[in-house]
């Protein structure tokens, strides 16, 4: 069997509200719940199932379009062993005085990881088959589990849309080589992965990756910022802007194995370019280390007041390239996206549109990881520039807040992949 890219499918779609009172044409009332399911293949992880499904509380409805708190829980596995299991928890108007409560407890497995190395110099035919180069699908892969929890506070300041916030996390990570054996179970000898040395095993023998950090480790942080908020509609705004600039510290003295600072800050703004139909959505962002010594494991790992992501590459950030595909110790990207809602309409008696999406994702290293640890392996010290990737989506929305996401990128540069297809909840910012 050949190799087969992971492909997201979708097979189905539902929107169920319940206990729910109009009491006004356009607003809804009471609770309402939302979900897709998850489906997808891969020739070496396996088989993915599972769902993800939103559960919303809108009260009286006097807040609509904004809800009173919102769930999001997923839930998924493969055939070979990965797995997600995430409980998500936003909600403005819970706490007293007006403190915003963001929170997620989540335990995620990986079998085979992406990790390409450090600076996104290196080239990904090693695990291409039809490739004179090719040495393994897994070569650019390693296992890692993480257990985290995460909640952020967020307090209004003296002027109109200026918020403080204040962040606690904990997460344990766990990195080993990939169980090629573990893998291979089931296969046929055709399909099977070779028994070799991976890149990972080379970064860790050749002190790339540090022996104290080649296996993990904690990680717990306290993050202060600021955000300026005026959009007009979070879960898809047009107009407004939402800007944010944080520190994370992770100190000696709580727990942590490893000691560093960052700063990531982030723009995003919103055009109106037709009232209620199109918009054109901007996002620039920029994280750096500015003090201490990251693990290499917390380097793909991107913060934000909301929710922190993983990238450069995959679904969260440059969409079409590869996840994770540029790590660096400064890192900096845009987001260029045109939204069209195209039909409004009921459905069950609930809000409903759908939208239309196309965009350009860029994004570049802009200061080198490693020091004097990293010795270059399998890449070249030419600057690989910026890696750009385009495409387009469809949405559709219930309620203003529930949205089914479909996007599909392709990147500009065969180095940093072919294309991805990406189906989920919600737009990327």
């Amino acid at each position: 069997m050949t190799k087969l890219n992971r492909i997201l499918i979708l097979v189905f779609v539902f929107t169920l509200s319940v206990g729910v009172a109009i009491g006004q044409d356009d607003v809804p009332t009471g609770w309402s719940f939302g979900g897709v399911p998850a489906v997808a293949y891969n020739s070496d992880t396996g088989f993915l199932y599972g769902a993800i499904l939103d559960i919303y509380n809108y009260g009286d409805g006097s807040q609509y379009p904004d809800y009173r708190y919102t769930t999001r829980l997923t839930w998924t596995r493969t055939t070979k062993g990965s797995g997600e299991n995430i409980i998500f928890f936003d909600s403005k108007y819970l706490l007293p005085y007006d403190v915003r409560i963001t929170a997620e407890a989540a335990y995620l497995t990986e079998q085979a990881l992406p990790f390409y190395g450090f600076n996104g110099d290196n080239n990904p035919a090693h695990e291409t088959e039809d490739d004179d180069a090719y040495k393994s699908r897994v070569f650019y892969r390693h296992e890692r589990n993480i257990t985290k929890f995460t909640t952020d506070f967020q307090k209004n300041l003296f002027i109109p849309n200026l918020r403080g916030i204040l962040g606690l996390a904990y997460y344990k990570t766990e990195i080993a080589t990939v169980d090629t054996a573990k893998l291979n179970d089931g296969k046929d000898a055709a399909d099977r992965l070779p028994e070799i040395t991976i890149m990972y095993d080379d970064y860790v023998t050749h002190g790339a990756i540090s022996a104290d950090e080649a296996l993990g480790g904690n990680t717990n942080y306290v993050k202060l910022g600021l955000v300026y908020d005026s959009r007009d509609n979070e879960p898809n705004p047009m107009s407004g802007m939402w800007t944010e600039a944080l520190i994370t510290a992770v100190p000696s003295g709580l727990g942590n194995d490893f000691s560093y600072t960052l700063f990531t800050g982030t723009h995003r703004q919103y055009f109106t370019i037709i009232p209620n139909d199109l918009s054109v959505a901007v996002r620039l962002g920029y994280q750096s280390v500015l003090s201490g010594d990251i693990p290499f494991f917390m380097l793909p790992h991107y913060q934000s007041s909301y929710r922190a992501t993983e990238g450069l590459g995959g679904s969260k950030s440059l969409r079409g390239i590869l996840k994770n595909r540029l790590v660096g110790n400064s890192i900096g990207f845009g987001n260029l996206e045109v939204r069209w809602k195209f039909l409004r309409t009921k459905l069950l008696g609930q809000n409903l549109y759908l939208a239309l999406n196309g965009f350009v994702d860029a994004g570049q290293i802009l200061s080198e990881y490693g020091n004097d640890k990293y010795e270059r392996l399998y890449g070249s010290d030419e600057d690989q520039g910026m890696h750009i990737s385009y495409g387009g989506g469809f949405r559709i929305a219930l309620n203003e807040n529930f949205i089914i996401s479909v996007d599909y990128g392709m990147a500009k540069d065969e180095l940093d992949g072919n294309s991805g297809l990406y189906i989920g909840l919600g737009y990327l910012y």
